[in-house]
């Protein structure tokens, strides 16, 4: 049980969220912003690759309608609804025409786009879509090591038989198929790949590669190593709270109880990491001695992955101690990181690090970190909600 005092702190965090969501779909309407700010602005996506400004492309633009839809849930409100439901029609163009989906992140897309609104207003459409998706995610994995391809085309030589820690949050639109359709090879392939990542990502230590490679051919594990993190075999912090997150949600799916213990390795690596206000550097190698940035994404994330493993603990001091962690940091994104009535920034809380070693997203604004900030809240003000992954 969270205390009072974040409740009402929370409360009052949301109403402002809230106030910043409603301004934004003003803005953007039917269109996407970027996956990051620009000096904490959120301009629209960029017009590249044949795709015109504010166009549905990325895999960052569902996080936009994850914010619509809890904004919509928790307030009853049809503005937040109509947004969404113009989001749905745009994911369906983009699954019946495979607008950019060489990609794992086709779960991150459409659970928040599709299987949201269908949960929370049995859209038809919406449904049929997030089937679409699921089986078009299907077409990714690779049969002989069991997992699904992160990026790039099943042919790409250099990209072939790779996966990424991140690809734990797109399992659940798999086992959502499942439920929907009565076809078990969903769950079956989902379930498969997350046993893998058990064995091969995450290292004896509790830390996570961020990407992984196996042998197409025989299935035999290659070798990790990093995209976004501060080298091979540190622990990028981002990674570390979708490890956190990921297993649990997977858990939950399966009943495996190795991924129960998976995901309370991963939080308790990351809890230890913690810095003095509770919210990760960029990579766990780093704490307060160091002069690098913070990662709230991975804060907000983590936080979120705390409450939900701790649905699937017993009591305990253990329980106890993830649960008073997840309101240490949420304390402090709340107070420290968010935006709060300040009219020169748009986004929900500030100070994340998209990728620092490609120098985009640093220490601004993200989707993903105010989805996940936005759902945290909503976590804490309405104990037993159903999450949509």
């Amino acid at each position: 049980m969270m205390s009072p005092a974040l409740q009402e702190k929370s409360q009052a965090a949301l109403n402002c969220a809230l106030e910043i969501v409603e301004r934004n779909l003003q803005i953007f309407a039917d269109k996407f912003p970027d996956n990051t700010t620009l000096n904490n602005i959120y301009p629209l996506r960029k017009a590249q690759w044949g795709f015109a400004e504010g166009d549905n492309y990325g895999w960052t633009t569902a996080f936009w309608s994850g914010q619509l839809w809890l904004a919509y849930e928790m307030t009853d409100n049809s503005i937040y609804r109509e947004g969404g439901e113009q989001h749905i029609t745009n994911f369906t163009n983009r699954v019946q025409n495979d607008i950019d989906l060489d990609t794992h992140d086709i779960g991150f897309l459409y659970t928040l786009s599709c299987i949201a609104p269908y949960q929370l207003t049995e859209n038809n459409q919406a449904k049929e879509s997030a089937i679409q998706a699921a089986t078009r995610l299907m077409t990714r994995f690779l049969d002989k090591p069991g997992v699904f391809q992160a990026w790039g085309k099943l042919d790409d030589p250099e990209l072939r038989g790779n996966t990424i820690i991140d690809s734990l949050m797109n399992m659940p639109l798999l086992y959502r198929a499942s439920e929907i359709t009565g076809d078990d090879r969903f769950k079956q392939a989902a379930h498969r790949h997350v046993c893998r990542l058990r064995d091969d990502v995450v290292r004896p230590n509790n830390t996570t590669f961020h990407t992984f490679y196996w042998n197409t051919e025989t299935g035999e594990p290659l070798h990790g190593k990093t995209a976004q993190g501060h080298s091979d075999e540190s622990c990028w912090a981002r990674g570390q709270a979708w490890a956190i997150y990921g297993f649990a949600l997977n858990y939950r799916y399966t009943s495996d109880e190795s991924f129960l213990e998976t995901a309370q390795g991963c939080a308790d690596y990351f809890i230890d990491h913690l810095p003095e206000d509770k919210v990760v550097y960029w990579d766990l190698f780093f704490g307060d001695d160091s002069d690098e940035l913070r990662d709230s994404s991975a804060a907000a994330i983590a936080v979120c992955g705390l409450l939900e493993l701790v649905k699937y603990l017993p009591e305990s001091e253990k329980r106890q101690h993830y649960l008073t962690t997840a309101e240490s940091i949420l304390n402090s994104l709340i107070d420290n990181y968010s935006v709060c009535h300040q009219s020169d920034a748009n986004a929900l809380i500030l100070h994340s690090v998209y990728d620092k070693n490609k120098s985009k997203g640093v220490d601004e604004g993200c989707l993903w970190g105010d989805y996940f900030y936005m759902e945290a809240l909503v976590r804490i003000l309405k104990p037993g909600w159903k999450t949509y992954w």
